[in-house]
């Protein structure tokens, strides 16, 4: 079978590689049929993310069909039609038992960072029983790769973690396939205000038309200055969805006293902190990998058609034409790419 396989910073490679085999009785073996590239895996071939070794295969989104699973699996089956979460989670120790799946002592996010991902024909999902949704029938599979990831990821770590409330205004500051998965899911909240800041006219147009209030290019007019006009003291609920100094620290600046800094962009340099100026405002400020204890509820937002995650979607490759794919990616603004799917 054949793979995306990393070689170090700036290098990758689609070419053969050994098909996935059942380690554990807890392991289920998963026939790709759609994934697709994540920023995180941008920021992993930058070197942004030491964890992931050279040799090891990329990606962590998926649906599939299952072609084997150990003896300890007892709720999926062969040809089973599944989501593939981002996360792995055991389902016993500590911390799952508290809903941080992120921080399984036993999985985590460890597709494609600690063991091999999803970016090839075949994945080995380990915790199969926890690890895995079946696909409701009739709903396109486009949909749901995007529960892998971004949908609870800008649920939980922005919205959620935001505390976003009916009336809020908001302003997330990023439009790529994160921050559009928090402009979607808050809307469950009715916050009065959204804002949408980003440097890619492009991307404010589609935020706008769904659901976006205002919109910003920060590279053509000052955002914290348009915001702090138009507010009376900033926003309720600032996200980040970008991770980079400099989006941090709009967040900073726009957040009102008693508000919410969200942070859901993945950092490879530090930030400055204000807290000169924070301390005194009674702000939270969160931060987080995704748990993905909301993909339940989420899935049955999709199938009832509440959102409609498949217009995250630009692009469709094929799998072998993953090198390109990742170009195109990678040049978002210029070739106009928001979400990416791969068909195996």
């Amino acid at each position: 079978m054949k793979g995306l396989v990393y070689g170090g910073p700036n290098n990758i490679e689609y070419k053969d590689i050994p098909k996935p085999e059942i380690q554990k009785g807890t392991d289920a073996i998963v026939k790709i049929l759609k994934t697709t590239i994540c920023g995180t895996d941008l920021g992993i071939l930058h070197g942004k993310t030491p964890s992931v070794k050279p040799g090891t295969t990329l990606g962590h989104e998926g649906v599939g069909v299952i072609e084997e699973v150990g003896k300890g699996v007892n709720h999926f089956k062969k040809g089973d039609h599944v989501i593939i979460s981002c996360i792995t989670a055991c389902g016993t120790c500590e911390y799952c038992k508290k809903q941080l799946y992120g921080h399984c002592k036993d999985g985590g996010w460890i597709l494609g960072n600690l063991i091999n991902g999803t970016q090839a024909d075949y994945v080995r999902i380990p915790h199969a029983d926890t690890s895995l949704y079946k696909v409701p029938e009739g709903i396109d599979d486009e949909a749901l790769v995007m529960l892998s990831d971004i949908l609870p990821t800008g649920h939980e770590i922005g919205v959620i973690n935001g505390c976003v409330k009916p009336g809020d205004t908001m302003a997330i500051v990023g439009a790529g396939p994160i921050g559009m998965s928090a402009l979607l899911t808050a809307q469950f909240y009715s916050p009065a205000k959204i804002y949408m800041i980003d440097l890619d006219e492009n991307r404010l147009k589609l935020a706008k038309k769904w659901g976006a209030t205002d919109t910003i290019n920060s590279g053509l007019e000052d955002a914290v200055k348009k915001i702090m006009a138009e507010t009376a003291d900033g926003v309720d609920v600032a996200i980040e969805a970008v991770g980079a100094p400099a989006t941090f620290d709009i967040c900073q600046q726009i957040v009102r006293p008693g508000g919410h800094v969200a942070n859901i962009g993945v950092h490879g340099k530090s930030v400055d902190l204000q807290i000169q100026d924070l301390w005194i405002k009674n702000i939270t400020i969160t931060m987080g990998l995704v748990n993905t204890n909301t993909t339940p509820m989420l899935l049955k937002t999709v199938t009832s058609g509440k959102i409609k995650p498949e217009k995250l979607i630009t692009h469709h490759f094929k799998l072998n034409e993953i090198i390109k794919a990742y170009s195109v990616f990678g040049n978002a603004a210029k070739e106009k790419a928001l979400k990416i799917i791969l068909t195996s």
